[in-house]
């Protein structure tokens, strides 16, 4: 195993693609609550609209030499992007600021899981998101039934807010990037 991590401009999102569709498929295996919701959850309909309504954009892949086997993305938008015709992602009058920090998506093939490889990734958007001072939130969005995910997020300083579309996401929030990730 020869790790190396990337970061990616949005013209080179392509490379994403397959993981991307990968993590829907996941996240629709995992999922007890509404299943079919993820029949239309793609690249397509998912990362590309997201990078575009984005004022800045972040983009972490993982290659094991030319293979890429994980990525994160992550990104600063307009609090207004999260309420849509999907779902209103949180009350959009508890955010004073009017820029928020996402972590959007983030997936590592299950063979390269337990190496470390999230953690790297994790840090590296913390750091990245830290960098904007127009930010008072960050948000985490965990697809039901995706525990492991959603512990991960926890241990790593993030606290559930609430969920929506009845239990189908579960929204973490956080007011600060931790210490740790400066």
């Amino acid at each position: 195993m020869n790790l190396t991590y990337e970061v990616i401009d949005e013209d080179q999102i392509e490379l994403c693609r397959d993981l991307c569709n990968e993590l829907m498929t996941f996240q629709k295996a995992k999922a007890t609550i509404k299943q079919e919701l993820f029949d239309h959850m793609n690249f397509d309909t998912r990362m590309v609209p997201s990078v575009k309504k984005a004022i800045h954009n972040y983009i972490v892949i993982v290659k094991d030499e030319d293979k890429v086997v994980g990525y994160v993305y992550s990104n600063i938008s307009p609090k207004e992007a999260y309420s849509n015709e999907f779902a209103t992602f949180f009350d959009l009058s508890s955010v004073h600021k009017k820029n928020v920090g996402c972590l959007s998506q983030f997936y590592i093939k299950e063979e390269y899981r337990k190496y470390g490889v999230g953690s790297t990734l994790f840090k590296m958007s913390m750091k990245w998101l830290k960098q904007f001072d127009d930010v008072e939130y960050y948000f985490i969005f965990v697809s039901n039934g995706n525990e492991d995910a959603l512990e991960f997020y926890k241990r790593k300083g993030f606290s559930v807010s609430h969920t929506i579309l009845n239990g189908f996401i579960t929204v973490l929030r956080s007011n600060e990037v931790f210490k740790e990730f400066a």
